[in-house]
C-alpha cells in the first residue's frame, strides 16, 4: 500500500512537469504499460493473501482509472497549446448528416391508404371535425333517444345563445366518426361514386393501450345501381393484400349498425388470430332517404376502420397511446 502511494506520488508530479506530448507518453507507458510500474503491482496480485488482495486490489485499479483520466486531460491540454489553440478543420473528415423531419407513422399509413384506394378509382374527400346532430346522428338512422347513441360517447359543445339562434342544425359536437361525411356528400353530389373519408373522430372515454379519447377513422361509401356486397368484398380484400403485401385469410360475420342493413364485421387473420379490422354493410334505406336518393334506384356499401389500428397491426405496436406521447425515440424508428 506504501508503494501504491509513492507511485501516485511519483506519477502525478511526472504528468504535471510534461511538457510536451513525447514526454508525457514516456511517463505513461512508464506507469501504465505492459511492463509498468502500476501494471506489475496490479499483475502481482494473485501472488497476495485473499486477506491483502482485497485492500490492495481496488487501490491499485482506483490509481489506474484516476492516471488514465489525467493522463487523458494533459493530451488533451498539449494538444490544444500545440495547435496555437485555434482548432484544426479536417477537411476529409465527412459531414454531419443533418436532422429532418419526417412523417409521422400515422401520416404515413394514411398516405398509403389514400394511394391504393386512389388506385382503385376512389376520390378522397374530408369533412369538419365539429358537426351537427343531424348529420352526426339523426340522418344516419340514429334518432334522438335511439339506444345506438350510447355506443358513440360524444363530446357536446356548449354555444352562446347568439351562436344557437343562427344555426338551425341542432346541437354541435365533436364529429364521433367519419359517417356524416356519408350524408354531407350525397346531399351535393348525385351517384353514381366511390370515395373515402379519412379523418379524425373524438370520443369521451377511458384511454388504455387500445383506446383513445381522439383517433382516425377511414370512411368508405358506393353508390351505384347494382353494387352489392360482393362488389364490397372483392374491393376490400383487394386492398388490404396491397397493404399488407401479401395473401390475407378473411372472416365475414353478422353484425349491427344504424346506417346499414345487413351490416357486417371483417375480420383478418393474424398470427393464426382472428383481429377485428372493420365494420361494414349496405347503405340503409333510411339513409338514402334523408339524401333524397331513391331506395329502389340506388344502392350502396359503406365501411369504416380505424387508421390506428391498422398502423398498430402492420408495425406490431401495442399501445394505440404510443402515437399521441410526441416520444421521439417512438416517431423516430419510423
Amino acid at each position: 500500500m506504501i508503494q501504491i502511494q509513492e507511485l501516485k506520488k511519483s506519477a502525478l508530479k511526472e504528468i504535471s512537469a510534461a511538457g510536451s506530448l513525447e514526454e508525457l507518453e514516456k511517463a505513461e507507458i512508464k506507469y501504465l504499460g505492459r511492463k509498468g510500474e502500476l501494471t506489475l503491482i496490479l499483475r502481482s496480485l494473485k501472488d497476495l493473501p485473499v486477506e491483502e488482495r482485497k485492500k490492495i486490489g481496488p487501490l491499485a485499479q482506483q490509481l489506474k482509472k484516476e492516471l488514465e483520466e489525467l493522463f487523458n486531460k494533459k493530451s488533451e491540454e498539449l494538444k490544444t497549446k500545440t495547435y496555437n489553440l485555434k482548432p484544426v478543420l479536417d477537411i476529409t473528415k465527412p459531414g454531419k448528416k443533418i436532422k429532418i423531419g419526417h412523417l409521422h407513422p400515422l401520416s404515413k399509413i394514411e398516405e398509403e391508404i389514400r394511394n391504393i384506394f386512389l388506385s382503385m378509382n376512389f376520390s378522397v374527400v374530408e369533412g369538419p371535425e365539429i358537426e351537427d346532430e343531424y348529420h352526426n346522428f339523426d340522418a344516419l338512422n340514429i334518432p334522438k333517444d335511439h339506444p345506438a347513441r350510447d355506443a358513440w360517447n360524444t363530446f357536446w359543445l356548449k354555444l352562446t345563445d347568439y351562436k344557437r339562434q343562427t344555426t338551425n342544425d341542432g346541437r354541435k359536437l365533436l364529429r364521433t366518426h367519419t359517417s356524416p361525411m356519408q350524408i354531407r356528400y350525397m346531399e351535393t353530389h348525385n351517384p353514381p361514386f366511390q370515395i373515402i373519408v379519412p379523418g379524425r373522430v373524438f370520443r369521451y372515454e377511458a384511454t388504455d393501450a387500445s383506446h383513445e379519447i381522439n383517433f382516425y377513422q377511414i370512411e368508405g361509401l358506393m353508390v351505384g345501381k347494382d353494387i352489392s356486397l360482393a362488389n364490397f368484398k372483392f374491393i376490400i380484400e383487394e386492398f388490404f393484400k396491397k397493404f399488407f403485401g401479401r395473401e390475407i385469410e378473411f372472416r365475414y360475420r353478422p353484425s349491427y349498425f344504424p346506417f346499414v342493413e345487413p351490416g357486417v364485421e371483417v375480420d383478418i387473420k393474424f398470427k393464426n388470430k382472428w383481429l377485428e379490422i372493420m365494420g361494414a354493410g349496405m347503405v340503409h334505406r333510411k339513409v338514402f332517404e334523408s339524401v333524397k336518393y331513391n331506395p329502389y334506384e340506388w344502392q350502396g356499401f359503406a365501411f369504416g376502420m380505424s387508421l390506428e389500428r391498422l398502423t398498430m397491426i402492420k408495425y406490431k405496436v401495442d399501445d394505440i397511446r404510443l402515437f399521441y406521447s410526441g416520444d421521439l425515440r417512438f416517431i423516430n424508428q419510423f
